[in-house]
């Protein structure tokens, strides 16, 4: 199954019309009850989340009634939602409010991310901004752009490859095990600067527009990750994990650098691990 114009167009509009309906009207409105820990202080869901992803769901089995839909508040009541990802003929894959904690904290960067799977490939990938009304976009073999709220379409590219003393980015070194966590947080510092925007979603539309460099991340959750990985090569950028491997979407570890090429992947996995 292919994904043309007009079906990323009909995914783009229902994300919109989903923050629109259950995301924004919560925003720095949301009461004591309407936020709930997961795992722990840092990891929250709020009413927004389960109400978003439950009208998204509603609407793609309206429209794609075969199709299998992953969405990461489903699957954290049931994980057994996740299985057969890879061999779906086609499955949908949500993050409802992808930066939770911002959302909850009230501050303004969090986003909606939704990607396409068909046959255990990544096809397209969507990433919407409620506050900025706008979105990142990428299909398969069609390259990324962003669709600006005033209805212009600007095309993306990943920054230019540079000496590892000179990027910029993140390491997500919290969800890694001694003695890899305390590693790849000391040796950070041979980068130029860090960033930490605790939303994917705007992580990885900052490294497809080419304002930062790269990315590290252990935990691969599907709905954090495969429309931003998707999003970043058709921008001309390089994914693999940690052990070269590519990166797919039954993957649930293993971790990946997000990097401008194949060339600065290697020189991240090396300095970053360095001893």
């Amino acid at each position: 199954m292919t994904f043309d114009d007009t079906a990323i167009d009909w995914l783009a509009e229902l994300l919109s019309d989903v923050a629109k309906a259950e995301i924004m009207p919560r925003f720095r409105r949301l009461s004591e009850g309407d936020i709930r820990q997961k795992t722990s202080a840092a990891d929250l869901v709020t009413e927004a989340d389960v109400n978003a992803e439950r009208l998204i769901t509603v609407k793609l089995r309206e429209r794609y009634p075969q199709a299998m839909i992953v969405g990461e508040e489903a699957c954290s009541d049931n994980p057994a939602l996740l299985e057969g990802l890879g061999d779906a003929d086609l499955a949908f894959v949500i993050d409802p409010v992808d930066g939770t904690f911002n959302f909850a904290s009230g501050v303004p960067l969090f986003g909606v991310m939704l990607g396409v799977v068909v046959k255990g490939e990544t096809v397209a990938g969507i990433i919407h901004d409620p506050v900025g009304k706008d979105w990142l976009i990428g299909a398969k073999g069609a390259g990324s752009h962003i669709r600006h709220a005033h209805g212009s379409i600007e095309k993306v590219h990943v920054a230019e490859p540079v000496a590892i003393s000179q990027m910029t980015g993140a390491v997500s070194w919290q969800y890694l095990p001694e003695p890899e966590r305390s590693r790849l947080a000391r040796n950070q510092t041979r980068t130029l600067s860090h960033f930490n925007y605790r939303c994917a979603a705007h992580e990885y539309r900052l490294l497809a527009s080419g304002h930062g460099h790269f990315v590290v991340y252990n935990k691969l959750m599907p709905w954090d990750h495969l429309a931003g990985v998707l999003i970043h090569a058709e921008a001309g950028g390089y994914t693999a994990r940690f052990d070269g491997s590519a990166y797919l979407p039954s993957h649930l570890g293993g971790g990946i650098i997000v990097a401008p090429d194949k060339e600065s992947w290697r020189e991240l996995r090396r300095e970053l691990w360095a001893e």
